[in-house]
């Protein structure tokens, strides 16, 4: 009998020594601040019908970002250029707490009154409307060309002379870009061919253009995004480079002129 109490204390005393040493956890649940129709987006022109337009999103305890189209901006409150006419949608990405959601606002613009970087204008004309066609510069004798990969400071270094001696297919096509209700991009095979046609993104500030759902032309040499490098933006020439193929094995570089 002495012997069994004995066990009976040496497990009691076990059994408080292993509670001692579980763990106390405290769980902690998110929850949300409010819910997306509680979310509130304010769009302010500069003028009416303005394209300089300030996005915010003004409920406390949200954070997110705004994409408007041609670009994001990591915050709450971005102001903006924008260089197409018409009912323009922009979205803001953001989080409740427990959950992300979008949600979106549409801005009418009537008028371009401020003017936008000359780039745009470089790259569509100033009939922003109509916009700008653009071919190889074969007045030049490199324009479509192997270069160093990732050093878009020696895109003038040809490795190989691709034009001179296998030209793409679509050699004597053309590109043309437009701001008409959209960031338009047509490709042509032919001067004269239908256009197989995209949109495309200026990227002003990082000097970059990016190319969606057409291709560029001699896109057998273009990077697998779609990502260029401007070297070259000017009224009367665009030079494009890509530090990467999409074979992986180099860059590439592009000499446009305006047709």
């Amino acid at each position: 009998m002495k012997n069994i109490k004995i066990m009976y204390l040496l497990l009691a005393s076990f059994m408080l020594i292993f509670s001692a040493c579980d763990p106390i956890v405290e769980e902690d649940h998110l929850s949300d601040s409010t819910t997306v129709d509680g979310v509130q987006l304010v769009a302010t022109q500069s003028t009416p019908g303005g394209n300089k337009v300030t996005l915010k999103m003004i409920t406390p305890g949200i954070t997110g970002y705004w994409d408007y189209n041609l670009g994001k901006a990591l915050t709450n409150e971005v102001t903006v250029v924008y260089p197409i006419p018409g009912k323009n949608t922009f979205t803001f990405v953001g989080s409740l707490g427990s959950q992300f959601f979008t949600k979106t606002i549409d801005v009418q613009i009537d008028k371009l009154d401020t003017p936008l970087e000359q780039d745009w204008y470089d790259l569509v004309s100033n009939n922003t409307a109509a916009g700008k066609s653009w071919v190889f510069n074969k007045t030049v004798n490199l324009w479509w060309y192997m270069a160093a990969p990732d050093n878009p400071g020696g895109y003038m270094n040809s490795w190989w002379d691709a034009n001179n001696c296998c030209p793409p297919s679509d050699s004597n096509g053309k590109i043309h870009f437009d701001l008409n209700g959209a960031a338009n991009y047509n490709h042509y095979a032919t001067t004269t061919a239908t256009p197989t046609k995209g949109s495309f993104v200026l990227d002003v500030t990082n000097k970059k253009l990016i190319l969606s759902k057409a291709p560029i032309l001699g896109s057998g040499r273009a990077p697998s995004d779609n990502v260029y490098t401007i070297i070259s933006l000017t009224e009367t020439e665009m030079i494009l480079y890509a530090p990467k193929t999409n074979q992986g094995n180099s860059g590439w570089t592009w000499v446009f002129k305006p047709l």
